[in-house]
Order: C-alpha cells, then structure tokens, then sequence
C-alpha cells in the first residue's frame, strides 16, 4: 500500500476512535526517517491506548503489520511504526510538551479528502503563527 494512502487509512482509524486534532504531516521533502507522520492525541491513557489499538486493528484489516510498538505500557505516547508512515498518539499534556507539529513546522499537512485527489493531491503548509 502507498504510505499516502496507508496514513489517511491511520488518520481515519484515530478519528473512529474520537482522536484529538489528527494531522498527517508530509515529510517526504524533509527527512528520510519516515515519508508521513500521523499525530493525534487523547485524553487520558485508556483513550490513548484505544486509538493506538483502533489503528493497528484497522491497518491489520489491510493487512498490513506495524514494524514497532513503542510507550504501549505508560500510554502517554504511542509510536507505531509502519517504516514510511509513523504514527503517533499522544495523551494530550505529552503533546503540548513535546509539540511536534512546531518541531517538524515546515512540513506540509496533508488535508483531510486528499486521498481521494490523485496520488499527488494538493498538500496545505503549515499554519502561520
């Protein structure tokens, strides 16, 4: 599966599950670590884990198995690594610490619809500050 497609399939599993403020961040331009990072957040740990749990059923359902599961036991943030899409799910004080939407600013957000716009759909950049 495309990483464009595999991270609007992650964005719309942490949405089911009622995820704070998903973004899919392109970082295709920027770094060679992953081509998208998927952010959400919920508000306490059971909420945390159950949209880390909702990705990994919903992407398992493609059949597509996560490479690495990280900070499963805590819940204040879960990595899930699908090596070009990382998905991160953070309790909601852990994301305003750590803010990588300001870290990773310059990368472009990619849209809610744009699966549906063609492989190359139209990607919107960072909101101004």
């Amino acid at each position: 599966m495309q990483p464009r497609k595999l991270a609007t399939l992650a964005r719309g599993a942490c949405e089911e599950k009622q995820g704070g403020n998903v973004i899919v961040l392109d970082l295709r331009r920027l770094n060679t670590i992953a081509s998208y990072f998927v952010i959400s957040s919920g508000n306490s740990d059971r909420h945390v884990r159950a949209i880390a749990d909702n990705v990994t059923f919903r992407l398992e359902e493609q059949k597509i198995k996560g490479r690495h599961v990280e900070g499963k036991d805590d819940a204040r943030w879960i990595l899930l690594d699908y090596v070009d899409v990382i998905v991160h799910v953070f309790h909601h004080e852990t994301r305003n610490f750590y803010n990588l939407e300001r870290l990773w600013g310059h990368a472009p957000r990619l849209p809610r619809g744009a699966d549906t716009r063609g492989p190359s759909g139209p990607l919107v950049g960072p909101p101004r500050v």
